[in-house]
């Protein structure tokens, strides 16, 4: 059996202002109007033969996230394993490996990254199946992308003799070239991007990782026999985990075994580095090579990408631009510098901005928030309760908090000080009504309705950051923090 591993990690800060910490690229929907990058992935293994549901690793921070999304599609996933933080792709593997044992008794493990577009399933799924002959030999697969360009942004796989007619041994793993090298290996034909997917069994992993990278295994192992379940998720040991060094599945594994095998594809393939893959994908039926998404004019505009996502954004003249904009931030960049948007993400960490963080749109795992003003000592909030859900049984020591109800239905639970539970009481708004919730006061927000609730929440107080939050009593296992 085959069992998808779905990669999770990783912020995308090439892909800033739309891609944030706290909403990667992962969950956006950058190649379709429908699905997010998550789900496409999912997708495409619709029609792969003698295939298990998905495991899904990801970061802990996004678990609702990717439990919501996979949701959406009707996919009960095998596992939803958390890394309390990140470690690069070899630790996320070995956890996937070694959970996978568990349940499974030595499935072939087919390793994705989330974050790819494949535009052709089919081709992608043909060569899974030659890739699949060979990892039943006991070698260790990755995919790599016959190339249409001397790319300088991808790193390349030197095919070696071939075997049989599934593919070829690994001779080296390259490094990203500079141009001229990369114009040689194009010429050349004998070398292949590396798309980072890769198809071996769960205990050759093991195995090579042990060989080759044993502290790593040795890691991961202790961080997951002191795992526990919450909810849907494997929560991994937190303090096991941190003491893990960080490696990629090729620099630990790939490269140093002698049973590295390449299967050569061509499935339309995008790992979706930076703004200027996002052109390269939409820009493809326009005459004058623009790409646009949202509310946007262009006039005499040639080879231009332009996202809108709050309002209007015209452009004249302007040709080879990456504009991006969102309700918070605005990035305008040349089109073939788009890889350089990480250094405004590193600014903003320099600076202790929170733009790189969080959107103003919040979602959270009960539906989101969206803030509309901020200012001193007040901060106003459109927040939306989905169907059925609440949010926890909360005080806050610093602010107060007044609700109007603008849709749906609202069940308010409402009580004394911390410590007299006994005396909380329960009311039902509906639209127009509202409440005021003093500060220090517990109190709890739930949707019993069949459509959304939707109201507006002016804070007031002397600190309105989102952790003066303290937690009685909450459905989602969250206890402290503020995801």
């Amino acid at each position: 059996m085959i069992l998808p591993v779905i990669l999770s990690g990783g912020s995308g800060s090439r892909l800033w202002p739309v891609s944030r910490e706290a909403y990667p690229k992962q969950f956006l929907k950058l190649n379709s109007s429908d699905h997010s990058l998550l789900q496409e992935a999912v997708l495409r293994l619709g029609s792969l033969a003698e295939c298990l549901p998905p495991l899904l690793v990801c970061n802990e921070a996004h678990r609702f996230l990717a439990a919501e999304q996979l949701q959406a599609l009707g996919v009960i996933p095998s596992r939803i394993v958390l890394e309390p933080m990140g470690r690069n792709t070899a630790p996320a593997l070995a956890l996937a490996a070694l959970a996978a044992q568990q349940d499974q008794d030595d499935p072939l493990l087919l390793v994705m990254p989330a974050d790819h577009v494949i535009e052709d399933a089919q081709a992608f799924l043909d060569a899974v199946a030659q890739g699949r002959r060979l990892a039943r030999k006991g070698k260790l697969v990755t995919f790599g992308i016959t190339p249409a360009s001397p790319h300088t942004g991808y790193g390349y796989i030197r095919r070696g003799e071939a075997l049989g007619d599934a593919g070829y041994r690994v001779d080296a793993f390259v490094e990203k070239p500079d141009a001229e090298r990369a114009a040689a290996y194009l010429s050349s034909g004998d070398y292949l991007w590396n798309s980072g997917i890769f198809l071996i069994s769960a205990s050759r992993y093991l195995e090579e990782l042990e060989r080759h990278a044993g502290d790593i295994l040795e890691s991961c192992r202790r961080a997951l026999a002191a795992s526990r379940e919450d909810l849907d998720f494997l929560r991994i040991d937190v303090e096991a985990f941190a003491a893990c060094r960080g490696e990629s599945i090729d620099y630990a594994v790939m490269e140093n075994t002698q049973d590295a095998a390449v299967v050569p594809m061509d499935p339309g393939w995008s790992d979706i580095g930076a703004w200027d893959a996002i052109h390269a994908l939409h820009s493809r039926d326009d005459a004058s090579g623009n790409a646009t998404q949202g509310d946007v004019l262009l006039h005499q505009a040639r080879n231009t990408l332009v996202r809108s996502e709050s309002r209007l954004v015209a452009a004249v003249g302007v040709e080879d631009l990456v504009i991006i904009e969102t309700d918070d931030a605005v990035l305008v960049a040349d089109r073939h510098q788009a890889q350089e948007t990480k250094r405004i993400v590193e600014a903003l960490k320099r600076d202790s901005r929170c733009e790189h963080l969080t959107h103003r749109r919040v979602y959270r795992p009960w539906g989101y928030y969206r803030t509309m003003a901020i200012s001193e000592g007040f901060q106003v909030k459109e927040i939306v309760v989905k169907p059925g859900h609440q949010l926890s049984l909360q005080m806050h020591h610093h602010r107060a908090e007044h609700w109007v109800i603008v849709e749906g239905t609202a069940r308010v639970t409402q009580g004394e000080r911390p410590g007299d539970q006994q005396g909380l009481t329960h009311r039902v708004l509906t639209e127009g009504e509202s409440t005021y919730i003093p500060l220090g006061i517990l109190h709890r927000l739930e949707n019993p309705g069949l459509v959304p609730l939707r109201l507006i929440e002016v804070q007031t107080g002397s600190y309105l950051g989102e952790d003066d939050i303290v937690r009685f009593d909450d459905a989602y296992g969250r206890s402290c923090d503020v995801s």
